[in-house]
This record gives structure tokens, sequence and C-alpha cells, in this order.
């Protein structure tokens, strides 16, 4: 067969058209013209937006395989966390039911003392629960108002508590509302006993002065047994404070050689900083039964006085006859 009647064209496959290097140069330049447009007038959102629209279904299709694992670990742990917290429970319930039997124990065993030794029954306090209104306006001092006043058995004096101790005393009374002096403003002073020496004390407001004042005691000595860490409560001899009340907690105790007492620093227990509801207590005064009256000696009561208490006397025993 002679050579020039031979087919010199590629087939089909083989053949490139234009080169690599032109291929590159018009795909770069179409990328770049893209990203420009883009950039400039967002001419791509659309197309984007329809190819996420078309795609939605298979990448949910696909995360539901890896959703599944996640969720079935997600939930045996969560079972174990449950079963735990049921055990811890349960536990906590077995605890508090022993402590439950024992304080009922102690209770009985208490009232057959009492009634043993003819002592008078443990004071009952009643209470009304209150709600704090607002703060009082003046900023050199820390009162606060509450929503229940005369009208609702609440009487000055009265002790203010909540869940963590003794919060104040009602020093002013409406009909229906009541001004709450705090225990750290400073003119508020309460009786105290340390739980751990049962040594008796007072502890005032507004140590420290600022915008948060502490507590302190006062008037004890250099050398007196006061750590820090010691839980202070009420001593219950006032005729106020009920008996056992967390008061505050001895935070710092300074004692200086040049003086005869010890500065000692308190935190309250009862932060009144973020309290909503309160317990307004009955002054345990009122239940007490009321002092005997001392008779007053003759020398003491002078001349006048004697002449009187003689003529009482004669006309009493007039009266008598």
């Amino acid at each position: 067969m002679p050579l020039g009647t031979l087919d010199r064209t590629p087939p089909p496959f083989f053949r490139q058209g234009l080169s690599a290097l032109t291929k590159l140069g018009l795909f770069s330049a179409l990328a770049v013209l893209l990203m420009v447009a883009d950039a400039r007038w967002n001419v791509v959102d659309p197309v984007r937006a329809a190819l996420s629209t078309a795609l939605l279904p298979v990448q949910r299709a696909l995360a539901v395989p890896v959703e599944a694992w996640e969720g079935g670990g997600d939930y045996l742990q969560g079972l174990r966390q449950a079963l735990q917290a049921e055990s811890a429970a349960r536990l906590a319930l077995a605890q508090q039911s022993v402590q439950a039997q024992r304080a009922e124990e102690l209770l009985a065993e208490n009232r057959q003392l009492r009634s043993l030794l003819d002592l008078r029954p443990t004071l009952r306090v009643k209470s009304v629960a209150a709600e704090i209104l607002y703060e009082a306006a003046d900023p050199y001092s820390r009162k606060v108002f509450i929503d229940r006043g005369a009208t609702h058995g609440v009487v000055r004096g009265a002790p203010v508590v909540n869940e963590a101790g003794v919060l104040g005393q009602v020093t002013r009374l409406y009909p229906l509302t009541a001004e709450v002096t705090l225990l750290t403003d400073r003119d508020a002073a309460i009786p105290v006993i340390n739980n751990r020496t049962q040594q008796r004390s007072a502890a005032f407001g507004g140590a420290g002065g600022g915008a948060n004042p502490g507590m302190e005691l006062r008037f004890m000595a250099g050398n007196a047994d006061v750590q820090p860490g010691d839980a202070l409560s009420t001593s219950g001899l006032d005729g106020v404070y009920p008996p056992g009340l967390a008061v505050a907690r001895v935070t710092g105790v300074e004692r200086r050689a040049d003086s005869g007492f010890a500065r000692i620093s308190l935190a309250p227990a009862a932060l009144p900083d973020g309290v909503r509801h309160v317990l307004v207590l009955e002054p345990i005064g009122l239940q007490m039964p009321p002092r005997p009256q001392e008779p007053v000696a003759a020398d003491a009561r002078g001349p006048k006085g004697l002449d009187a208490l003689k003529s009482g006397t004669a006309a009493g025993s007039g009266a008598s006859r």
C-alpha cells in the first residue's frame, strides 16, 4: 500500500484541541473572573443557593448515621448518669431517714427528761413569711423593708431569718410594712455564743465600712479563746432570738500587745444580698412567763414612799374591817 494513501489524522480519543497551558490560563482567568464577580456583584449566590438546596437531602442522609452514633453514645452516658444519680439519691434518702429517726428519738427523750425534771417545754416560735420589697434610701445604713406589718402580726423587735441564719431585726413597724435593720448595720448588735467554747459575747455590725460592711466581736479579752472558723449562734438569753440560730463565723483574730482587747472580725452567716423571702419570728420574750416584781427596800422609797405605804396599809386594814 502506498504511504500517501494512509490516514494521518489521530483518532477522536487522542484529539487534544487546545494545549494544556492554554486551558490552564483560560480556566484560571475564568476562576478569577467568577471570584471578582461574586465579591462585587454576588452573581454566584443564586447558583450557590440552588446547589445547597439540591444537596441538602444528600447531606442530611449522610449525617443520619453519624447523628445516630453520637445520639446513642449520649443516651448511654445519660442513662449511666441517671442510674448513678438515682443510687446517690437513694443513699441520701436512707441517711436522712436514719437521721430523722434519731431526731425523733432525741425529741422523745428530750420530752421525757423535761417531764421527769418538771421543766417547761421548749418554746415553739411562731413565724410569718415575708418578702423583701426594697432597701432603705439611706446609703449609710443597711436596712430593708418587708411586705408584712402590724396587721399581719409582726411586732417591733421581731427577729428576721432565712435558711442560712439571722438576717436582722424589725426596728420600725407600719400597718402593712416593716423596716428591718440588718446585722451588718453600724447600729445593729446581737448577743451570741461560741459553739466551740460556749463563751457568750456580743456581735456588732458596721465593721470595715464601705459598701459591704461586716461584723465584729467587741470587748473580748486579748487572750480570749477565739479562733478563725468558730461558728457563732444566738444564745437565747436576750428574750428576743431563739437559741441555736446561725449568726456569723470568725474570719480573723488580731491580738494587739498595746491593747487589752482583741480585734475579731466576723462574716455573717446569712448574706442579705440576693435574699427575696424571709421569716419573721415572734420574740421568745412574748412566750416567757412574766418576771416577778422585786420588792423595793424601805430606805430606797424615801419618807414620802414610806408614808404612802403606811397610809395604804392602814386603808387596807380599815377596808378589811
